[in-house]
């Protein structure tokens, strides 16, 4: 052997033949398979976490004043508390969600989108629907762009089934909750439909029985939709309470269109004033509870706050009525001189010279102040009446006057976006 053989590296042993796996084996591969799924799924939560913080950082650093939430929120029996079990990822997706102004405005600009607003524009619903259809295969695999253009589609048609079918594909496929289907947007033709100033109020601090004074003059008003704004809101008296249900009340017995803003603020104040079998509050606060829930057609809540209130009170619970008008639910602006919006119409195509004397007469109150277009209502624009309507809003966009335009639906928004609307004005798309 030679003086240095000890350090030539030793031959390896043959390799043992490899022995079929045994049946307990087979257990232990389906437990790792298994490991690995639950590390995909942390890792695709993680991921997911990242682009929400992210989100977060960007919207930080968004004007606070022109901020604007969503239709689409958390159900209202845990309006007051996150999900303490497994859902924590969903709760963090609507909270980042309901506070991100420009989001739903501006997530993609591919042909797909365009070609489909216009089509809408131009009164080819049934053709931009094939469209969006065939869309989700690809684009719909990542954006969700053509989904909420689906749904506000199905929605301003009143096509429940078809807008619950592709809701439950866009739940699985996002992970999220599905939107609700909700069956309100006027479909009158232009010449029914009439636009201007909504009546508005908004409250702020304690609701106590001066909401009642203020709330006389929307009663005695003509104007509709009628919008109350609770994002003020920080507590409540049983008189306050009993003096906005007379109000809604009397509103929803005349038949009056009901705009509700930031109503979640008046339900996490009126939830902890309530507990089952304690009097003490009176009946005033579950009952605006109970009303509240109603405008809101959140049916599931409604009915198990009625049954708590039975128990309480020992009377026969409350039975819930579907609107025969509805009502919609918006989170509001911070700005207080934000609260009087001009109301849009249901459609806008053909002549608009008396629209746009009508918006130009409403920018003129103010001369100085926002001009804030409630588009809740709108359901379709034509692409001349839009290019028209661009030209009225550029004129009034001098010296930087601020100009929004909010609660614009999916087919609509793509429109003023190609239309590049962003020169003059703000544009803020409800969310789901």
């Amino acid at each position: 052997m030679g003086i240095f053989s000890f350090l030539k590296k030793k031959p390896e042993p043959a390799a043992a033949p490899v022995a079929p796996p045994r049946a307990d084996e087979g257990a232990r591969l389906a437990q790792d398979a298994d490991r690995e799924r639950q590390r995909e799924i942390a890792r695709a939560t993680a991921a997911k976490i990242d682009a929400i913080e992210l989100a977060m950082t960007t919207d930080f650093f968004d004007d606070a004043e022109a901020r604007w939430g969503s239709t689409r929120r958390a159900p209202a029996a845990a309006a007051t508390t996150l999900n303490d079990g497994g859902d924590t990822e969903l709760d963090i997706e609507l909270l980042v969600q309901a506070d991100q102004p420009d989001a739903a405005a501006a997530p993609a600009s591919a042909p797909v989108v365009e070609e489909s607003a216009i089509l809408y524009a131009n009164g080819q619903g049934a053709v931009a629907e094939q469209m969006l259809r065939d869309s989700l295969r690809d684009l719909g695999r990542t954006e969700r762009q053509p989904w909420w253009m689906l749904f506000d589609l199905y929605q301003a048609a009143g096509r429940e089934a078809e807008f619950d079918d592709i809701a439950i594909d866009y739940a699985s496929h996002f992970e999220t909750s599905p939107p609700a289907f909700i069956d309100r947007l006027p479909r009158a033709a232009p010449a029914q439909d009439l636009a201007g100033i909504a009546p508005a109020v908004r409250f702020n601090g304690i609701l106590d029985a001066d909401a009642g004074l203020r709330l006389q003059a929307l009663l005695a008003s003509g104007g509709s939709p009628v919008r109350i704004d609770f994002g003020g809101v920080t507590g409540a008296t049983r008189e306050g309470c009993g003096a906005v249900l007379g109000a809604l009340q009397g509103l929803r017995t005349a038949g009056r269109e009901i705009v509700l803003a930031d109503a979640d603020a008046l339900l996490a104040v009126l939830r902890p004033m309530l507990a089952i079998g304690e009097r003490s509050s009176g009946e005033s606060p579950w009952l605006l509870l109970l009303e509240l829930l109603q405008l809101l057609e959140r049916e599931k809540d409604f009915e198990e706050t009625a049954m708590d209130y039975c128990v309480t009170f020992e009377v026969s619970p409350p039975s819930f009525e579907p609107l025969p008008k509805g009502s919609r639910s918006a989170s509001s602006s911070a700005s207080p001189a934000a609260e009087q919006r001009f109301m849009l119409p249901a459609i806008v195509d053909g002549d608009t010279h008396a629209l746009l004397a009508a918006l130009e007469a409403y920018a003129a109150l103010d001369p100085a102040g926002p001009v804030v277009l409630d588009c809740a209502r709108l359901v379709r624009i034509g692409f001349g009446a839009a290019g028209e309507l661009h030209g009225s809003l550029r004129r009034l966009a001098i010296d930087e006057r601020r100009i929004e335009l909010r609660e614009l639906n999916h087919l609509v928004a793509a429109l003023l976006r190609l239309l590049n609307y962003s020169d003059c004005a703000r544009l803020y798309a409800h969310k789901y």
